[in-house]
């Protein structure tokens, strides 16, 4: 199993993918009680444009195990901060994705030194930028269906064995229930590159994505068509934007 020990805790990490000289690697940052395996439309294409990819899974997801006390993103980020630290040991593209977008942009804020640039999908940094009645409301109400779904993927996935889902689950419902709240104006310090990538239909408000991405000195939105799991819906697409990206984009007219 590729496990490895970082600030005490036993983390589930995959890297695939050879280091290139001159060249970041990128770390995929999951969505909340998701796993590496949700970047499996991503992972190879990066690899093929020459970046060796760290997987890393946060406490409590994927395979894990989730440790003593409460979850939140800033907890989550420091985790981020000292696996960054201690397995990747220079500055790195990060890209995340729904709650691994939140741990993402609190890591960056905190070391921005680790960060090469960031790249966020689908996620609201405040309550103003969430869509009503979208899958966010479905998990705090919660929706059966999709319990249903996360308690099948944790069962088979994690280390606590299936009988810890009810206790992780809470945690996570106590979180998603009062987090992110993010002042937007925090975010005029971070001078990486940024992508602020949504769905057309995602959980985010295309107009919440257009002010991140203008509080944020080197920030650009684009939006796709496609839901919160666009990496999934569109992978070819989202992995190319991804690495237009991470090459430095076109440079801008204006």
């Amino acid at each position: 199993m590729p496990y490895v020990d970082v600030a005490g805790m036993r983390v589930w990490h995959e890297v695939v993918g050879e280091p290139a000289d001159g060249t970041a690697p990128v770390v995929l940052l999951h969505g909340g009680m998701a796993s590496g395996a949700s970047w499996a439309g991503q992972a190879p294409g990066l690899t093929q444009a020459g970046y060796q990819v760290y997987l890393p899974e946060r406490r409590g997801q994927g395979h894990t195990p989730d440790v003593p006390g409460p979850i939140s993103y800033s907890v989550m980020a420091d985790d981020t901060i000292a696996y960054l630290d201690q397995e990747v040991a220079r500055p790195a593209h990060l890209i995340g994705w729904s709650d691994g977008a939140v741990v993402g942009l609190l890591a960056a804020q905190r070391r921005p030194n680790l960060v090469a640039s960031l790249a966020l999908i689908g996620q609201f940094y405040n309550s103003a930028g969430r869509v009503h009645g979208g899958l966010t409301d479905a998990l705090t109400r919660p929706d059966e269906q999709i319990v249903g779904y996360l308690r099948e993927a944790h069962a088979t996935e994690s280390p606590d064995g299936p009988e810890h889902f009810d206790e992780i689950f809470a945690k996570f419902l106590a979180m998603w229930r009062t987090e992110p709240e993010i002042d937007l104006g925090s975010l005029g310090g971070m001078t990486m590159p940024v992508l602020v990538l949504q769905g057309d239909r995602d959980e985010v408000t295309i107009e919440h994505s257009a002010a991140v991405a203008e509080a944020l000195p080197d920030g650009r939105l684009a939006v796709l068509p496609g839901s919160h799991v666009l990496p999934i819906e569109s992978p070819d697409l989202v992995t190319a934007l991804l690495v237009q990206f991470l090459r430095g984009w076109p440079p801008s007219l204006i």
